[in-house]
């Protein structure tokens, strides 16, 4: 594999997107991929909002900068296409969380439950669920299903347990959570927060709701752990718009998500200081993802993730009733 230097990250870029055009891919690449990574892609964003954008595209193959879990999404929305990952031991410990054989035997205990699971999963574990969730719209979602199931209805709600608990304190209802978080979590702690904010008094407090990274910091928040003055809970969209309507005033603003969100934030408002909640909040998997394994991979068309038919079919319901629900 190439050393990659400063000084060939241009010529990189620069083979891979001829690279992108002679095999007819599009690049997609996570908010929390490295910078250099972000910057040669044709859309950066959320892991939803990416597979949806490849499903849009006219592109044949889909080069996924991001975790395993999220390819497999594509592929789901995608089945017609060739979906790639630089690395397919990029993975998610969130996702790694629950098992189908988990989820299959946590249901045989509750039967007649909705099953409720966030994005950030498996293609396995999707095809058993009843609706998928992001963080900005899992209330609105499990709202939904006590309007049309019942107040009674019994949930089975995973596997981010800050999330559950989030939902629980904004619906006012008990579900059934599944004990499970992303490792970027242990990163983000109140006394941390509460230290970068004494620090910059005044500063603005923005969460990014669908990062899994973030549902701790949504849940300390929620409990009053966190003061909630200046707190804004944005979607990478709103996290962008802020940054737009900020930009020229020499703001300064508190960011509590995985690091990798500061580049294009930055690139979108470089007068505005945006400053890590925590710097240790880095997802190793992401960053897993390199110049040179997104070359090779494009070049040698290697590191296909595929769903089974089968499982894709089942997985997709879950998803569209999310997005339907908005």
């Amino acid at each position: 594999m190439s050393l990659l230097t400063l000084e060939s990250i241009p010529q990189m870029q620069a083979e891979i997107r001829a690279l992108a055009e002679e095999r007819g891919a599009v690049i997609l690449a996570h908010n929390y991929q490295l910078p250099e990574v972000q910057d040669v892609a044709d859309f950066v964003g959320d892991s939803l909002g990416l597979s949806r954008q490849g499903a849009k595209t006219d592109k044949d193959v889909i080069a996924f900068c991001g975790v395993h879990f999220m390819a497999e999404t594509a592929s789901i929305l995608s089945p017609e296409k060739k979906v790639l990952i630089p690395d397919l031991e990029a993975g998610c410990s969130l996702a790694d969380s629950i098992t189908a054989e988990e989820l299959a035997t946590w249901q045989a205990r509750h039967p007649g439950a909705v099953t409720v699971m966030y994005v950030n999963t498996t293609a396995e574990v999707k095809a058993l669920t009843d609706y998928c969730v992001t963080s900005s719209n899992a209330a609105a979602v499990v709202e939904h299903i006590y309007a049309t199931h019942g107040t009674d209805t019994e949930i089975l709600f995973g596997p981010d347990m800050f999330l559950g608990a989030y939902v629980e304190k904004v619906t006012g209802r008990r579900m059934r959570v599944w004990d499970g978080e992303c490792h970027v979590h242990a990163g983000i702690r109140p006394s941390d927060i509460e230290k970068v904010r004494a620090e910059h008094p005044g500063a603005d407090f923005l969460i990014h709701p669908e990062c899994g990274c973030s549902t701790s910091v949504m849940e300390y928040v929620a409990a009053g752990d966190v003061d909630a003055s200046g707190v804004h809970m944005l979607s990478t969209g709103g996290m962008l718009d802020y940054a737009a309507e900020h930009k020229g005033t020499g703001a300064t603003a508190i960011m509590a998500t995985e690091t990798g969100m500061l580049h294009p934030l930055r690139m979108a408002a470089p007068d505005v200081d945006f400053i890590a909640a925590n710097e240790a909040a880095s997802c190793r998997y992401m960053k897993m993802i390199t110049l040179p394994k997104l070359r090779d991979c494009l070049r040698d068309l290697t590191g296909e993730v595929k769903v089974r038919p089968e499982i894709a079919a089942r997985a997709r319901i879950p998803i569209e009733r999310m997005v339907a629900i908005g």
